[in-house]
């Protein structure tokens, strides 16, 4: 018997604290969803604890969301109410999971259904293009024990940027701890923050992967220092989704996506969609983020992707349904984008599958010179992430702006905004006299954040990751890498984007996150950000990757790729 096209899905959720079961129904497009919560007396998430309160209340939000299948069922008692059992396979904790995994297993073998395993992660970025009818958006998921950036491209949802230590949840519960709040922290830093001040604390974003080790600390030592609590929580607030927000942005340049999808619990946090919409608005893009109840940790994200995944036929053996506490969303073969989905069999454009915040009504007009698309507004202007170039082919100058960007505070978008602007300059010219092709700079105004150079090349990188010449361009990559890093600063922004090539020569553009550094760990993430991009961008990217490295071997030193696979490592799920 084949999977039905609108199936209805049993689904549970166990990955931390959340014991949750939901019925999602694809014909009507409705989610019941039951969730008991696991609330720590104090600190954190204990693993002990938390496995335990999945173990007492699993069976119970199990049999609610059955009842609740029953009653809805139109077919004969013989029959069961669902036609698949889906399940958070992981990333979670891992006593949590296999007390998820025994339940569905146990429920596939006597409702007689198929087992479907489901990757926490990727279900929430499917539940945000479900609920916005999105064809192929990025997502950023902000959640406590994880924060990335997805995109779907060759089959699979590819890490495009992350948090190289710790999740933005956890960050902000680290701070809250140290306050001697209880968990979870961040309703009380929002509650907090609307009554702060802006102070200075660290930013910290390399390319589309940031870190949030030096904020937590630096905000710890504020308090320590008599600092307003409310004022820290403000800035926390300010700085940390300004950083979100800000990779989030690159991530929708690099890729020339124009839709944007919010995951997590972190994304509850109205001062973050409000920076998330504001940024989307200004670029001229559609944000979407669902309602709250699938954004918190829930079944009914579960069950929603795992229905997609049953009309695919992607189901489990039991044999074959172990738990994986490491399941990263880039080992998800995607088998269910195409097909039937593309038919609208399991996208409705509304219902109660949760709030669309993409609704009928018109979008906002994007500011003139801010125009949507793939990175040009028009022939002679070009939009990245941070700027506007205008092109002079008379003169055959470019001048580039940095633009204040709406969603960050304004005494930080300044800072960041002069700051930048300064480093790209001089970086600019000293990578030029280290031997790596750079524009020639005529004139630099840091108050204004204003740049003028020479045009170089005659496209992106990525766009000619289809030429002859793409492992050649690639190849040059790392040696010019090579030669910053031998010279003691690193680009900072690495990307295919960032790339400039023509028939005979292969330039680095736009330095601006750039820094002077001799540790050699600031070197691999240097590699490590274009390696990103290449993965992003690229349909066979592993050739380059291995080009890079060539480039990279020809002029650098091998301690700093030796790091390189150090980092690689060091992702949220490995």
């Amino acid at each position: 018997m084949s999977p039905s096209s609108a199936p209805r899905v049993l689904g549970i959720e166990g990955t931390a604290w959340a014991a949750s079961a939901a019925v999602f129904d694809a014909e009507t497009d409705d989610v019941f969803i039951e969730t008991d919560a696991y609330e720590p007396e104090s600190g954190g998430i204990h693993p002990r604890e938390s496995a335990e309160h999945m173990h007492d209340t699993i069976p119970a939000v199990v049999e609610r969301a059955l009842d609740h299948a029953r009653e809805t069922f139109g077919g004969p008692d013989s029959e069961p109410p669902v036609d698949a059992v889906a399940f958070s396979r992981g990333p979670g904790l891992g006593p949590c999971l296999r007390t998820v995994g025994t339940a569905a297993r146990a429920l596939s073998q006597s409702l007689g259904v198929p087992l479907v395993g489901v990757n926490h992660m990727v279900a929430h970025l499917e539940i945000g293009r479900h609920t916005a009818d999105f064809d192929s958006p990025v997502c950023l998921n902000a959640s406590g024990a994880n924060a990335h950036l997805l995109a779907y491209r060759n089959g699979r949802y590819r890490v495009l940027g992350e948090t190289m230590d710790t999740g933005v949840g956890n960050a902000i519960d680290k701070f809250t701890r140290h306050v001697g709040w209880s968990h979870p922290g961040g309703p009380k830093v929002e509650a907090a923050a609307e009554d702060g001040e802006f102070i200075d604390l660290p930013y910290v974003v390399k390319g589309m992967d940031f870190s949030f080790s030096g904020i937590m600390s630096a905000a710890k030592q504020r308090y320590d220092d008599d600092v307003a609590v409310a004022d820290i929580c403000y800035s926390l607030q300010e700085t940390i989704f300004a950083m979100l927000t800000e990779v989030a942005e690159r991530a929708l340049s690099l890729t020339g996506s124009d839709e944007l999808v919010l995951g997590g619990g972190v994304g509850q946090n109205a001062r973050l969609r409000e920076m998330l919409a504001s940024m989307c608005d200004q670029r001229g893009a559609d944000f979407h983020a669902p309602d709250p109840r699938f954004l918190r940790d829930n079944a009914g994200m579960i069950a929603v992707l795992g229905a997609k995944m049953y009309a695919a036929g992607d189901t489990l053996a039991v044999e074959d349904s172990r738990v994986d506490p490491n399941f990263r969303p880039d080992q998800v073969p995607v088998t269910w984008r195409g097909g039937a989905e593309r038919s609208g069999d399991l996208e409705t454009a509304s219902g109660s599958g949760g709030d669309r915040e993409q609704s009928d009504e018109p979008k906002p007009e994007p500011e003139p010179e801010l125009a949507p698309g793939r990175g040009a507004s028009r022939d002679d202007q070009v939009r990245g992430a941070e700027a506007l170039v205008d092109l002079d082919p008379a003169t055959g100058r470019v001048r580039k702006r940095r633009k204040p960007k709406t969603y960050r505070h304004p005494t930080l978008d300044d800072r960041l905004r002069r700051e930048r602007t300064t480093l790209e300059a001089r970086l600019t010219t000293l990578a030029r006299r280290e031997g790596v092709p750079t524009p020639v700079l005529s004139d630099v105004d840091p108050l204004e954040a204003r740049l003028e150079l020479e045009f170089v090349g005659a496209a992106d990188l990525r766009d000619e990751l289809d030429s002859d010449r793409r492992v050649a361009y690639v190849r040059d990559v790392g040696r010019h890498l090579a030669r910053l890093h031998e010279a003691g600063f690193v680009h900072g922004d690495p990307t295919t984007r960032n790339v400039r090539v023509n028939a005979d020569r292969t330039y680095l553009i736009d330095f601006g996150l750039g820094y002077h550094t001799d540790h050699v760990e600031d070197y691999a993430m240097d590699l490590h950000v274009f390696d990103q991009s290449l993965v992003g961008t690229a349909d066979d990217p592993e050739p380059l990757r291995d080009a890079v490295r060539e480039g990279y071997r020809d002029v650098g030193d091998e301690r700093v790729l030796e790091r390189l696979r150090d980092v690689e490592g060091r992702g949220r799920y490995t």
